[in-house]
């Protein structure tokens, strides 16, 4: 849905430059590409009549200012209608209640659920600074019991054991005692899917959520379901006192229309999306960043949040004094450099949050490319010994051909690697003298932003 409504509201945005102010015929052909963007990204049709209604409405009344172009400011009115469609701000997850607070995870098969259980642990214990205790109630899946548990421990929370042969009744209330002698502050509760909805579903999970009485009730959908995702949520609204919605997949080559019609059907706010498949991968959702991505406008802020979130701050600090006080900058500075841009979730993550002007530029075969030059380069250095990284002036005909041959490259890109490595060090030597500003907007990039390795 991104790329299509954005495109769509681009040709527009050009086509109406020339134009002095906004008439009912300029807003008329805008809303034209915009329902049909909508459509075609699966958002359910009552929906899109109510968002068309409401655009048209405020955009007849706004005034063009002597900045702004006509398209600007429909573009400006779309944006804030989005994001109100799609929720108000960012709504927060509820803890307040005597601990344990349950919550209680509800959905379809397939949808995420068990992923996206132990991606809330994580966030819960990292942002929240939460003791998380999670248990399956799932006694059909094959070895749902046992995906809980794996990821579980990979997000750093506590599992509580359940067995197939248990009820998901008797689960929940040995867990919910459990959790309470053991002083967790968050309980979360995994539940059966099925591949479609089905009244012994609907039933069980009634009677689940009277014996938790959960503070948070969460709906997990697949965004790319489309229509689908709209029916589903109606069955569940109608089943459950629905507290919030968590999108999955929103990271996918999808249409994306969930996101737009999910939260409209049911009335509960948006309150996570799934963005990678990394137990990392969760976001707090925040509609009108959400509606800036749709829009192409990119989301810097969150870019932001994941540089900072990345880097390790204390190996920066330490570079900084290496190179302030002339030791020099090593291959292993070299190689730390290369892992911490693998830590911030590779070039494609980055240039998922610019905007689509700046992303455009990149096509997918050049991100594929680069994130393979950035392993390259990994597994060249991890063929050095750590006296060759430390001195690669020894690096030599003879050493060049091993260190080719443990990283299954040519000595050609061995040789790549130590010229660009001699260009780095080169810049380094110069960042000495106090020059770093000056330095990272020399070597290009966006708005003084430092090339990223693998990116020429």
């Amino acid at each position: 849905m991104a790329s299509a409504l954005s495109d769509r509201l681009s040709r527009i945005v050009k086509e109406m430059r020339g134009q002095a102010r906004i008439t009912e015929a300029n807003v008329t052909d805008m809303l034209r590409e915009v329902r049909m963007a909508l459509l075609e990204a699966d958002v359910a049709l009552p929906v899109v009549r109510d968002f068309i209604a409401r655009v048209k409405e405020k955009a007849l009344g706004q005034e063009v200012v002597g900045s702004l172009t006509p398209g600007q400011v429909l573009v400006s009115v779309v944006n804030r209608e989005l994001a109100a469609t799609m929720g108000d701000g960012v709504a927060d997850i509820n803890l307040a209640a005597q601990p344990p607070a349950v919550i209680l995870m509800a959905g379809l098969q397939g949808a995420g659920k068990t992923t996206t259980t132990a991606k809330l642990a994580k966030h819960l214990i990292e942002k929240r600074k939460k003791k998380v205790l999670t248990v399956s109630g799932d006694v059909y899946r094959p070895a749902a019991i046992e995906q809980l548990k794996t990821v579980t421990a990979q997000a750093g929370a506590e599992w509580f054991p359940s067995t197939p042969d248990q009820k998901p009744v008797d689960i929940a209330r040995a867990a919910i005692d459990y959790a309470r002698k053991h002083y967790f502050d968050v309980l979360l509760v995994d539940t059966a899917g099925r591949l479609a909805i089905d009244e012994a579903l609907m039933r069980e999970i009634q009677e689940l959520h009277a014996v938790l009485k959960p503070v948070e009730t969460l709906f997990v959908v697949d965004a790319m379901q489309g229509q689908d995702a709209i029916n589903t949520a109606k069955a569940f609204s109608a089943a459950l006192p629905l507290t919030g919605i968590v999108l999955t997949k929103l990271d996918g080559d999808s249409r994306g229309g969930a996101a737009l019609s999910v939260r409209q059907v049911t009335g509960a706010p948006i309150k996570f999306a799934g963005v990678s498949e990394k137990l990392d991968g969760l976001e707090v959702f925040d509609a009108e960043r959400h509606a800036g991505r749709i829009l192409g406008m990119g989301d810097i802020l969150a870019l932001v949040e994941q540089v900072t979130a990345g880097v390790d701050m204390a190996a920066a600090q330490k570079l900084a004094a290496k190179v302030k006080s002339g030791e020099g900058f090593d291959l292993n500075d070299f190689l730390d450099q290369i892992r911490q841009m693998k830590q911030m979730g590779g070039l494609s993550s980055f240039m998922d949050k610019l905007p689509s002007a700046m992303a455009a530029k990149a096509s997918e075969a050049d991100l594929s490319r680069a994130e393979k030059d950035i392993k390259r380069k990994e597994g060249i250095i991890c063929s050095m010994t750590l006296k060759e990284r430390s001195r690669p002036e020894i690096i030599k005909a003879t050493r060049k051909r091993r260190i080719a041959a443990g990283a299954g490259v040519h000595v050609q890109e061995v040789n790549r690697l130590l010229k660009e490595f001699e260009q780095m060090q080169g810049m380094m030597k110069k960042m000495k003298g106090g020059g770093l500003m000056k330095m990272m907007k020399r070597m290009g990039g966006m708005k003084g932003m430092p090339k990223l390795p693998g990116m020429g």
